[in-house]
């Protein structure tokens, strides 16, 4: 059983930066593909970015390429998500998920709120 541990989230203004983490206890992180979801109100919850085991492949939902970064650390069992030129439009509850075939463990989220 893996537990995911979200922190980083706030309030910032828009054009601001945040960065969650995601600590991992529980599993053997490198065996996990990684991944950030957010949920806003009224919406489905919905891929941001998503990272392999061993960190070499990212990929990112259109609306947030070029201003989100996903990376890992394995040696600290941690995911980051680094977000720059926040915009009001990426407000919303942030999730961690750890992957491995058909098993996938969610954090409880840590929530986002860009102000415009």
């Amino acid at each position: 059983q893996v537990q995911l541990l979200e922190s980083g989230g706030g309030l910032v203004q828009a054009g601001g930066s945040l960065r969650l983490s995601c600590a991992a206890s529980g599993g053997t992180f490198s065996n996990y593909a990684m991944g950030w979801f957010r949920q806003a109100p009224g919406k489905e919850r919905a891929l941001v970015a998503a990272i392999s085991r061993g960190g070499d492949n990212t990929n990112y939902a259109d609306s947030v390429k070029g201003r989100f970064t996903i990376s890992r650390d394995n040696a600290k069992n941690t995911v980051y998500l680094q977000m720059v030129s926040l915009k009001p439009e990426d407000t919303a509850v942030y999730y961690c998920n750890a992957r491995r075939g058909i098993v996938n463990y969610w954090g409880k989220g840590t929530l986002v709120t860009v102000s415009s």
